[in-house]
């Protein structure tokens, strides 16, 4: 009977110590907080955010009449700004975005011309302060890698990569000097190091530096290394693996993509249109698109720049020293005048059929000492080789790069982040 009566003392005293639950009280919810936003420095969170794009026959001035900035003040910041930001230049196209009030008079405080993805211009105003400035994103330099197979040309194999055409451009422009693009065969291979540049971490901004690459043209590995030898003057050139500068007196060729050698210098060639009679060739013909660029195979003054309607048509013609010139025909338009001095690489015309021509080219003639010769023939002079003294640091500079592009086994681009001095995968 004791026990009995013990465990219901023990009873009532644990029941009455347990908190009754209230009846009829509600879950208290907790109410999400908005996503604090911020860009070009300010707090979205604050204003009245409108993103728009520039329509045709607008202004700085119907833009901001709009957005409830009355005349008078709009004269008075464009006369304020005008020595940062010249609000006639803003031109059709382009994005802004205005940050307005959040009242009910939502009047403007902040314009921002997007001049391009990583740079604005800020104007801000109110009744006090009214000033413009240039607002940069901050860029993230991506490193990546590359490997690719010959199947047709160089180009359509990098576009196959999804590759962008300017750093196409880019690679051959470092290999002008000793790689003719035209020649490439099937199988060939090329494996590159290069950079992307990104804002926001996804938006594409343009490449940066070609830090390495190599071609196995023939079975022979051609290496580029990017390298400054003077920090000083800060030129960039690009060398082999025995520190050979790529970069010759001369390019291969006045075109850069898409051409063929139609007509080669030969003294004993036969014409049909002159009866077959022996008529010597002294020049190379380049057919390629009309319209399609000619470059100046090495730097020089134009000596003539003229219109013959017999032969030459549009041509012009390049000394580049006491040894060597050179002349460009047929083109359907000249850019460069006589007198005038162009940089190995410059665009001197285009492609066309003028004068006593059929087909679209560009005949290319050579003059060695006065006399006309095959250029395909010459053994050009090359630029100067990197200096005895500058050797061994660029061996050592150039080793964990020919190591990385010995490493690049598969043909799908990888992405690796620059992290200071570090590099990691990127997940």
């Amino acid at each position: 009977m004791k026990k009995i009566i013990f465990l219901l003392v023990t009873l009532l005293i644990f029941s009455s110590c347990k908190e009754d639950k209230p009846e009829n009280i509600e879950e208290i919810q907790t109410i999400p907080q908005p996503k604090i936003i911020y860009e070009f420095g300010y707090k979205l969170n604050d204003y009245k955010v409108i993103n728009d794009t520039i329509k045709k026959g607008e202004s700085f001035g119907v833009i901001l009449d709009r957005h409830h900035v009355d005349y008078p003040i709009i004269n008075k910041i464009a006369s304020k700004i005008k020595d940062t930001f010249d609000v006639r230049r803003v031109r059709a196209g382009k994005p802004y975005t205005i940050l307005a009030a959040k009242d009910s008079t939502e009047k403007a405080q902040v314009f921002i011309y997007k001049n391009n993805k990583s740079v604005a211009t800020i104007v801000e105003f109110n009744d006090s302060i009214i000033h413009s400035y240039k607002y940069r994103k901050e860029i993230k330099t991506i490193e990546k890698e590359v490997h690719g197979k010959i199947y047709s040309s160089f180009s359509q194999s990098m576009d196959s990569l999804h590759i962008n055409p300017y750093l196409t451009n880019e690679i051959a422009d470092i290999y002008a000097w000793t790689l003719d693009f035209f020649k490439l065969q099937k199988e060939d291979t090329f494996k590159i190091i290069y950079e992307e540049k990104f804002i926001d971490d996804s938006t594409f901004v343009g490449y940066g530096d070609v830090k390495a690459a190599v071609f196995n043209h023939k079975g022979t590995n051609l290496y580029a290394y990017r390298y400054i030898p003077d920090p000083q003057k800060g030129i960039v050139e690009y060398y082999d693996e025995e520190g050979n500068m790529l970069r010759s007196q001369f390019l291969k060729s006045p075109i850069k993509f898409q051409y063929r050698i139609s007509s080669r210098y030969n003294l004993k060639r036969r014409i049909k249109h002159y009866g077959y009679k022996v008529k010597p060739h002294r020049g190379t013909d380049f057919a390629a698109n009309e319209g399609t660029p000619i470059m100046a195979t090495a730097s020089g003054i134009v000596t003539e720049s003229a219109y013959r309607k017999r032969g030459n048509g549009n041509y012009v013609k390049i000394k580049h020293n006491n040894t060597y010139s050179t002349q460009y025909l047929h083109m359907s338009k000249r850019k460069v005048k006589r007198g005038q001095y162009v940089k190995q690489g410059d665009i001197i015309g285009w492609v066309g059929h003028t004068g006593s021509t059929e087909g679209r080219h560009v005949c290319y003639r050579f003059w060695k000492n006065g006399r006309q010769v095959d250029p395909l023939k010459q053994k050009l002079p090359a630029a100067e080789p990197l200096k005895k003294s500058l050797k061994p640091v660029f061996l050592t500079y150039i080793t964990p790069l020919k190591e990385q592009l010995e490493n690049i086994t598969n043909y799908k681009s990888l992405d690796l982040k620059m992290d200071s001095n570090d590099i990691t995968l990127k997940n």
